[in-house]
């Protein structure tokens, strides 16, 4: 081979292995101002995506809030159907009250509806925490009064309110009035 050709093929060579082996920070063939446009058209496209995404997931979070609103309103309703019948038969109880003067058989209505009530709050797991007698829980019980007592001090001693669990989560606390110290009699004199 001549050395015309030989520089030829050397030249080939070299283009195709740039072809196939591209520099890391772009064509060099390019020039610079076409380097930026091509960067600046990646960036551009990445930000688009990145916006496009944004907007996905902004409104993914609307609807999921409106589904949640929806499962809400739905849980509330099938609450109410629970409590629709008792509030019917308090009605009727009332009725025949205003028609009859019977104050025994009112009563025993009475009774009945507010077992209804007592079922259905065992049938969604609803339980009394109990009070009196026990030692006071700050979960469990508020203590509105704090009273000298011969009791162990922090003993509920008496229940104003009812408290209510349900799955082990207070509900509502009991409101109760709790046993403090005695103090000693030499102590009160000296003060």
């Amino acid at each position: 081979m001549s050395k015309k050709h030989r520089k030829l093929h050397e030249q080939d060579v070299d283009t195709e292995e740039k072809e196939v082996q591209p520099s890391k920070e772009g064509d060099e063939s390019a020039s610079p101002s076409e380097q930026i446009a091509a960067k600046d058209e990646e960036i551009r496209s990445c930000v688009d995506r990145l916006q496009h995404l944004q907007a996905e997931f902004e409104n993914y979070k609307k609807r999921m809030l409106r589904e949640m609103g929806q499962l809400e309103e739905r849980i509330v309703d099938r609450e109410i159907l629970d409590f629709i019948p008792l509030y019917d038969n308090l009605q009727r109880a009332f009725a025949n009250y205003s028609d009859e003067t019977d104050v025994t058989s009112f009563v025993a209505g009475v009774e009945k509806i507010f077992a209804q009530f007592d079922q259905i709050l065992k049938g969604k797991g609803v339980t009394p925490i109990p009070s009196e007698g026990e030692m006071f829980d700050p979960n469990k019980h508020e203590a509105l009064l704090s009273v000298e007592s011969e009791e162990e001090k922090n003993t509920v001693l008496e229940e104003f309110e009812r408290g209510y669990e349900r799955n082990g989560r207070v509900l509502r606390p009991c409101k109760v009035k709790v046993s403090k110290a005695v103090q000693d009699t030499e102590e009160k004199e000296e003060s």
